[in-house]
């Protein structure tokens, strides 16, 4: 089971909101086969994830989202094995501004991003990437998956 801790650093959410978030990233651990896990989840403004984003990626800009995965295992490192502590996958950081921003360019629902973000900063965590067509096509194409299942649907949904 995946436990989440769910940050709201704006107070604009609400509990339905915290809980279709939750389900969303409890589904798609479920469809990645990832057990005995933690994550957490922080909202944020644009100007809360702008600094991130410069601090961490060299970037003066506002982002969507962005992950910090704790097992980023390179050649050389060890895996811990064995352990009963659950695996700490990392820290998705979610800005809620762009989250309401991008629902009004893309034309779908407030809801349908924040489950398309939650999924992604998810995907990231467990090393998916989209820095190349290949792998960008893998990506998306897992995170629609995921989504669909849950019936959250692309209606006029596009990414570039």
């Amino acid at each position: 089971m995946l436990s989440i801790d769910l940050m709201d650093e704006t107070a604009a959410l609400n509990n339905s909101d915290l809980q279709f978030v939750e389900k969303v990233l409890l589904h798609a651990a479920e469809a990645e086969e990832i057990q005995n896990a933690e994550v957490s989840v922080t909202f944020v403004t644009n100007d809360m994830i702008r600094g991130i984003n410069k601090e961490y990626r060299g970037k003066d800009e506002p982002t969507d989202v962005i992950s910090f995965a704790m097992e980023e295992l390179g050649e050389g490192e060890l895996e811990i094995v064995g352990s009963m502590a659950p695996r700490t996958l990392g820290d998705i950081i979610i800005s809620l501004d762009r989250t309401r921003e991008q629902a009004a360019d893309y034309g779908h629902s407030f809801e349908r991003e924040l489950g398309f973000l939650a999924v992604h900063g998810f995907l990231h965590l467990l090393g998916y990437d989209h820095m190349n067509k290949e792998d960008e096509k893998k990506m998306f194409s897992r995170q629609e998956e995921i989504l669909s299942s849950l019936g959250i649907s692309r209606d006029h949904y596009e990414r570039e």
